[in-house]
């Protein structure tokens, strides 16, 4: 009740007086054939609360005064199902809804509550009560599900409402539901009615009030952070894994050339090639053929899946998105996508699988961290800010290398830099990475210093930073500058402003790591098809190196690739975020703000290469070109790396 904003808009249960409840009581008795029961208390309390005239004035008073005297209806029953499980009532509220299909439980449920006996408020005179009692039944029962006609989709984590058509669809979902590892990183059973699941009525997320971070013990940082024999030791198993596979199969089929197998008839397989089937979908979404977009729909439904190889993995995060712009609700599916968080565990669980499976994210580390080794060798006081800091997985290794640097570390302060989160401590997981950061280099013994800042990256000023000069100041962004808007839909775009924000600063360094993309064209076909080619990549990529049983790569799959893929295909205007561009556009657009390249440190290309061609498989790339360190699979370029300094 303390968290509903127009409650006094809204009309009290409590309003009517103890006798007007009694008559109501009596009739609804009659109704079911029974005696109504005599009450010595009910009568006393009646005498006693009919004297105050005031009672139907105060909803606050009267709902105090009704639970005071044992007459109370469970809280829960004036929430949604959503609010029902961001607020903590007593027993009754979750035994009432242990059964939520059928109606003669829910409303026992409530009757049979040991705190009290449910009192309605009399809202009908008597000579009505029976049919407006039988009507209200009626109206209450239209909003129950049909036995199994609806389900929640698990792997999207109940946002989407299907009908429950194939019975091998349903043990695959139940499969995942008890297979998978919940939000908070405990295993539990899976609510039935999720903060989000209407979308459409009213304040369908609540804020949580308090932040909550999923406990993670330090030994378990400390293993993925800095044990890099655990990455090894992990990257052998997962080669071991796919190479079974690769033998029992004979070949890796289904990723490469966008077809999967669908049912067998009379006998023989046919075949599907998902990625025609996506495009046309695409063409016909916007040509707003609707007809037609959901016979492919249904059609590519049928033989995607997210546990499918790896083309059917990406039809099935494509085809949510398409669903939900053909439907209007791409944004409001997208945000209630973001407002949930991931727990620190999953996220720690799935950087340690990216380690292991691939060298894009390992490689970017080493690139960053090596080059501000090289700048700050001699330096006494070291200054970075990190543009997307997240949960600040880079920098232990650098804080560890820098305990061990000839001479005694530097004083080193870190300004963590990240978008505000949804609720009431915005700047929280921040301000929780900038305490592990510390525990770290407390460990360590390194003087360090954190800043955090959680707002839009367009809006700081350069003195919320606290530049000194006598400091060597390098400024890092890993990938994040995509998330800011471009000219096509701001002229002023906040991306140009934090690249003069960045010249203005003077660093000593700019390092830069980009996604190397061209989905970010405002024509939604053009969009579409380089978004499908990008995507099916790293979801070709995972196929390869990951066992598909693996729940961590459906973690990365749903939680990173699957939202990216719902707010470029979903998502229009200001609300699409994932705007990246290939990395000859990023040099011009930092030419033009008034940076200059660095050349690329031969001795980092070498090490870089050396790495990758002895941990990882054969068909990763690693490149130069134009000063840039590109990263990729099977010739396709997926990241870039490049530093830079203010130009004279």
């Amino acid at each position: 009740m303390l968290m509903e904003e127009d409650m006094e808009d809204k009309t009290c249960m409590f309003k009517e007086s103890s006798a007007a409840l009694q008559a109501a009581e009596k009739a609804f008795y009659e109704v079911l054939g029974e005696r109504y029961p005599p009450s010595p208390e009910y009568d006393a309390d009646q005498n006693q609360e009919s004297s105050d005239e005031s009672h139907g004035q105060n909803c606050w008073r009267c709902s105090s005064a009704s639970i005071s005297s044992g007459s109370i209806v469970d809280p829960g029953h004036n929430h949604d199902f959503g609010e029902q499980r961001a607020l903590n009532f007593p027993s009754q509220a979750s035994s009432s809804h242990s059964s939520g299909n059928s109606i003669g439980s829910v409303v026992d449920g409530y009757a049979d509550s040991p705190v009290s006996t449910v009192r309605l408020p009399e809202i009908f005179n008597n000579s009505e009560s029976a049919i407006q009692f039988r009507k209200g039944f009626e109206e209450a029962s239209k909003f129950l599900p049909n036995g199994g006609s609806l389900f929640v989709h698990g792997e999207n984590d109940g946002l989407f409402l299907k009908e429950l058509k194939e019975e091998t669809k349903d043990v695959a979902v139940d499969k995942v539901e008890k297979d998978e590892i919940s939000r908070d990183g405990s295993r539990g059973k899976k609510n039935p009615y999720p903060e989000d699941l209407s979308l459409e009525c009213g304040r369908s997320t609540k804020q949580s009030l308090v932040y909550t971070e999923s406990a993670v013990s330090p030994e378990m940082f400390d293993m993925v952070l800095l044990n890099c024999q655990s990455v090894t030791e992990l990257q052998k198993v997962l080669q071991d894994e796919t190479s079974k596979n690769v033998q029992q199969n004979g070949q890796l089929k289904g990723s490469n050339g966008g077809k999967a197998r669908g049912k067998k008839h009379g006998g023989k397989k046919n075949m599907v090639d998902l990625r025609t089937l996506l495009t046309l979908c695409a063409q016909a979404v916007a040509a707003d053929d609707r007809r037609s977009a959901n016979e492919l729909i249904k059609q590519i439904r049928q033989h995607s899946s997210p546990m499918g190889d790896g083309m059917q993995r990406i039809a099935h995060y494509f085809i949510d998105g398409l669903e939900a712009r053909l439907a209007g609700s791409g944004t409001q599916i997208y945000t209630a996508l973001i407002t949930k968080p991931t727990s620190a565990a999953d996220v720690l669980k799935a950087h340690h699988l990216f380690l292991a499976a691939c060298p894009f994210k390992k490689l970017s580390n080493f690139f960053s961290n090596k080059t501000i080794m090289n700048l700050a060798e001699n330096a006494a006081r070291l200054h970075i800010i990190d543009f997307g800091i997240l949960y600040g997985f880079q920098w232990p290794c650098l804080i560890r290398r820098l305990s061990s640097r000839p001479g005694g570390p530097p004083k080193l302060r870190i300004t963590g830099i990240d978008l505000p989160q949804p609720g009431f401590r915005p700047a929280e997981r921040v301000e929780e990475t900038g305490r592990r950061l510390a525990n770290y280099a407390e460990t360590f013994k390194v003087p360090f210093e954190f800043h955090a800042i959680a707002q839009k990256w367009d809006t700081i000023q350069i003195e919320d930073l606290g530049i000194d000069r006598d400091e060597v100041l390098v400024v890092n962004c890993m990938y994040r500058l995509r998330n800011l808007l471009d000219e096509t839909v701001i002229v002023e775009s906040p991306r140009n402003k934090v690249l003069n924000l960045i010249r203005k600063m003077n660093p000593d360094v700019f390092i830069l790591g980009i996604v190397n993309g061209a989905y970010s064209a405002p024509f939604f076909i053009t969009r579409f098809r380089e978004a499908l080619f990008h995507f099916s990549t790293l979801f070709d990529m995972l196929e390869t190196n990951v066992p598909r049983e693996i729940p961590e790569r459906m973690l990365i799959e749903r939680e990173i690739f699957g939202w990216e893929a719902m707010n470029v295909i979903a998502c229009e205007g200001a609300e699409r975020i994932e705007r990246p561009e290939t990395y000859k556009q990023w040099q011009m657009r930092n030419t033009r703000a008034g940076l200059r390249q660095l050349p690329l440190n031969k001795e980092i290309m070498k090490i870089a290469k050396e790495r990758v061609d002895t941990g990882y498989h054969k068909d990763f790339v690693i490149d130069e070109d134009n000063r840039w360190l590109l990263q990729g699979w099977k010739g396709r370029i997926v990241y870039a790396l490049s530093t830079w300094v203010p130009a004279p």
